[in-house]
């Protein structure tokens, strides 16, 4: 009896064995909860009107496809591109290419831009004049970050106020580049977001058209507008390494359609708007 009772011990101890060597082999090819869902999507964006584009003219199509969208809001320009750059974002939309590039060189990061987007220009604007007239000691308010504040400049430039030096570097520009400043203009840098709530306290500001519409500026108001260059029309950035998921092909796709193209023509809010060479 003994012997038998050894030898039952003993199968129920290989069965217990292989069902364990079983159930590790299946919980080893079974999805982690942590696996990325591919058809949801986390957007970043700043205060501006990309995020109303995406809403209206976007969203409705890739949900067609089965997305889900999460809007995640940032208020500056370095965490949105370390959120992409960390995976906690799948992509932002709020800056143009020149931006992205000096956060990238910055932070040694690694984003690229997937498909222009419609984008508001930079605008210089005044409370306290009707029109463009420059004096000795004039004060203009524009972004301090070299990239846009070589945007201001060029504005600057545009209505003979100052003449830059030539081969001027976008990404290092400082007041040190201006060759001719005959009306000697007193240029105040500031953080670009508090651009609209300096209109009380100086001439001019150079705001850039996202803060502009955030703050209720209508850009037919702008005094003198920049004639906006390819490099400075925003972009859907993303990681690099992303560029070929089938989510960024959809978002290019929905960017593309003829649906978001008649939002965009249709939306009084977006006139004004510099458009992607895809609109033509």
């Amino acid at each position: 009896m003994k012997k038998n009772w050894v030898i039952l011990f003993s199968i129920l101890m290989i069965l217990s064995i292989l069902s364990g060597c079983g159930n590790s082999s299946k919980n080893a090819d079974a999805p982690t909860n942590d696996k990325k869902d591919d058809k949801q999507l986390k957007i970043g964006f700043n205060p501006g009107p990309y995020i109303d584009q995406f809403k209206l003219g976007i969203e409705p199509i890739l949900k067609e496809k089965g997305y889900k969208i999460k809007y995640v809001n940032f208020t500056d320009g370095i965490q949105p591109n370390l959120a992409v750059a960390e995976g906690t974002i799948d992509a932002n939309v709020f800056q143009h290419t020149l931006y992205m590039e000096s956060i990238n060189d910055k932070e040694n990061i690694d984003l690229t831009g997937a498909v222009q987007v419609p984008t508001p220009p930079m605008g210089l604007y005044s409370s306290k004049h009707k029109k463009l007239e420059a004096k000795k000691g004039t004060t203009v308010s524009m972004p301090s970050d070299p990239v846009n504040m070589t945007r201001a400049m060029r504005i600057l430039e545009d209505i003979g106020w100052i003449t830059l030096k030539k081969d001027v570097d976008p990404i290092k520009i400082s007041q040190e580049d201006i060759a001719e400043n005959k009306y000697n203009i007193k240029i105040i840098p500031m953080e670009a977001a508090q651009g609209p709530r300096a209109l009380q306290d100086v001439d001019y500001v150079a705001v850039q058209g996202n803060f502009a519409v955030s703050s209720g500026l209508k850009l037919t108001s702008a005094l003198q507008l920049e004639k906006m260059e390819s490099p400075y029309i925003n972009v859907v950035a993303l990681k690099k390494e992303n560029v070929k998921k089938q989510y960024v092909k959809d978002i290019i796709d929905a960017y593309h359609s003829k649906e978001f193209k008649a939002v965009i023509s249709s939306t009084k809010e977006f006139e004004g708007y510099t458009l992607p060479d895809y609109f033509k």
